[in-house]
């Protein structure tokens, strides 16, 4: 019987689910968080490899160990940064502090200041360009962080969306500039400030050095110009005007001298391979089905990352939901597809490194152990263990014109509120495989309270549920390693994802939940002690509207938040039990 439908019969009333002592397992103390590269992660491979050994799997055709490893930076430290022009310099981080993209390098040339150093493509239907009768070549530029501050909330929205630092170091670059020095105006938020050192901007360089600078700096910089203060200058940037042009600061030369080091480490994929039963599909058919799931943690969330709350700072980050249940789904699904006739080989694919920046899914596709053309479709699974009221999001959907269809027979027996989202551009490992131009679908159940907290343990796991994800993987699965043609694959118009845009100033603690098609922003919880929780909102409510914004989805509500400046309050408006309510909510500056 299992070879025919392809998954396993439902468990029975009080039976253990088969994926719960996988949860357990992973997410259990002694494997401390399962931060990528270190003990606790190792542990984790050790325990995927014996269960995929148990299930019969091979390692990847031509290999003979089921991990892949990969190198990675594991951390980012300033090695002693400092700037000086005229008779002063600084060394100290308050005053001087390098940018974590940064290249190491010591510059010594002329400075220009490029005002807030926004380019904006003509595609977005407004001129901004702060480099447009500025020369930069071999020249030390000087920009303001963020962007201009009295401009309209459309305005706003287009021009933040341009203001995160990599990209200004890139358009600086491009344009011939030697480094990049940022300053936090007084008119901003963090006003005076240095940018901290964040781990998630460090993975790679950016091919220019880049530091930013106080107020303090700024202030000694700008003495060099005639009649204008940093204030004054950034007040005429602040109309949003683009004609008000920068200007070289004629009498200065300035000597950058950036220093990072960064720690390299070695993180280890797991994948195995269960081959095709019978005749195997042509190479042009694309002979490989992908299953896939993130297995590394936050450790006890000293990276940056961590949502915990003050009393829950520094223990251990156990990821039950996230992302135990997805490998859990991975590992059952495959001692399902183990057991069915298959015309394509099913490859297991277990990732570490996600939660610094997907590095795990993205060495696979650079190293293609298996050939990215090869593969048919990939299958995510990632925090797939809290479905609530019989809802399961299914995301990346139009990766492919197949999907939809392949969907709506598989979920026939299992029978989900299924909620279908396009987009492939996540903050998952689907991302990797998108970009190789692979059909990809994403399995999610939804954020909630204990989402990047110590909370999110075992007991939370909704694991009746867990089963009936893995049972509909498993068909979706089953359906493609059978079927004659491969899945077609459609390239996506990008569309930016709430949270993941460095120029995003404003924070208010609301954690949105992906699952529901409502009209609105479903609220799956609120962050303690944010502007969120302290203004009255809670989990279930639904925003309809922010900041004067109609908010009918996640992208609308992304867009309102590029829109707000930090500290002044907002009227939110919000469904609650049937009925509108608002509250005044004040956001605050994320640093």
């Amino acid at each position: 019987m299992l070879a025919t439908l392809g998954f396993a019969p439902a468990v029975a009333v009080g039976q253990q689910s088969p994926a719960q002592p996988h949860v357990e397992a992973l997410a259990a103390d002694a494997l401390d968080g399962r931060l990528t590269g270190s003990a606790g992660a190792r542990g984790a491979a050790d325990y995927i490899v014996s269960q995929l050994g148990a299930i019969g799997a091979q390692p990847l055709p031509g290999r003979f160990d089921f991990r892949l490893p990969f190198e990675f930076t594991a951390g980012v430290n300033d090695a002693g940064t400092s700037i000086a022009f005229g008779e002063a310099a600084w060394r100290e981080s308050e005053e001087v502090q390098a940018l974590s993209f940064s290249d190491s390098a010591r510059v010594e040339s002329e400075v220009v200041f490029a005002g807030y150093g926004l380019v904006v493509p003509e595609s977005q239907d407004f001129g901004y360009d702060s480099y447009a009768t500025l020369d930069v070549t071999d020249k030390i530029v000087v920009v303001l962080r963020y962007f201009p501050e009295d401009v309209d909330q459309e305005l706003r929205g287009i021009l933040s969306r341009y203001s995160g630092l990599r990209y200004k170091a890139m358009a600086a670059r491009q344009r011939g500039a030697k480094a990049l020095v940022v300053l936090t105006g007084p008119r901003s938020p963090n006003a005076g400030l240095t940018v901290p050192m964040t781990f998630d901007t460090a993975i790679s360089g950016s091919g220019i050095a880049a530091a930013s600078v106080s107020g303090t700096v700024g202030d000694a910089l700008f003495e060099h110009v005639p009649d204008r203060t940093v204030e004054e200058m950034q007040a005429e940037l602040d109309s949003g005007n683009p004609h008000v042009a920068g200007f070289a600061i004629d009498s200065v030369t300035l000597t950058l001298d950036v220093s990072v080091t960064r720690e390299q480490h070695t993180g280890y994929n797991v994948a195995g391979y269960l081959p095709p039963t019978g005749a195997p599909v042509a190479s042009d058919a694309k002979p490989y089905v992908l299953l896939g799931a993130h297995y590394d943690h936050l450790g006890h969330g000293l990276q940056g990352n961590s949502l915990a709350r003050e009393s829950e700072r520094g223990e251990v980050h156990n990821g039950a939901d996230d992302n135990a249940s997805g490998v859990a789904a991975v590992l059952e699904a495959g001692r399902a597809l183990a057991d069915v006739e298959r015309g394509r080989g099913v490859l297991l694919a277990f990732w570490s490194g996600e939660e610094l920046g997907l590095l795990g899914s993205a060495s696979f596709v650079d190293t293609e152990p298996v050939p990215m053309a090869e593969i048919s479709a990939y299958l995510n699974f990632d925090m797939v263990g809290r479905a609530r009221d019989n809802r399961l999001a299914l995301q990346a959907v139009g990766s492919s014109p197949n999907w939809e269809g392949l969907i709506e027979r598989a979920n026939v027996p299992v029978g989900f509120n299924v909620q279908i989202q396009s987009d492939p551009y996540l903050p998952t490992d689907v991302m990797s495989f998108n970009g190789a131009e692979v059909p990809s679908l994403n399995f999610f159940t939804g954020s909630h309270e204990d989402y990047h907290r110590p909370s999110d343990d075992p007991a939370g796991i909704n694991y009746e549920d867990l089963d009936r994800v893995v049972r509909l993987g498993t068909i979706i699965a089953r359906n493609i390693a059978n079927q004659e043609s491969p899945l077609e694959f459609v390239r996506v118009e990008q569309v930016e994802q709430q949270g993941q845009r460095a120029s995003l100033r404003a924070f208010t603690g609301t954690i949105p939940d992906y699952t529901a098609e409502v009209e609105g922003m479903l609220l799956g919880g609120v962050i303690e002690g944010g502007p969120a929780a302290e203004g009255g909102l809670l989990d279930g409510d639904v925003i309809v509207e922010f900041a004067g914004q109609t908010i009918t989805n996640i992208y609308d509500y992304t867009y309102a938040l590029d829109a707000i400046k930090v500290d002044e309050p907002i009227t939110v408006v919000f469904i609650r039990d049937g009925e509108k309510h608002e509250i005044v909510m004040t956001p605050t500056a994320r640093r």
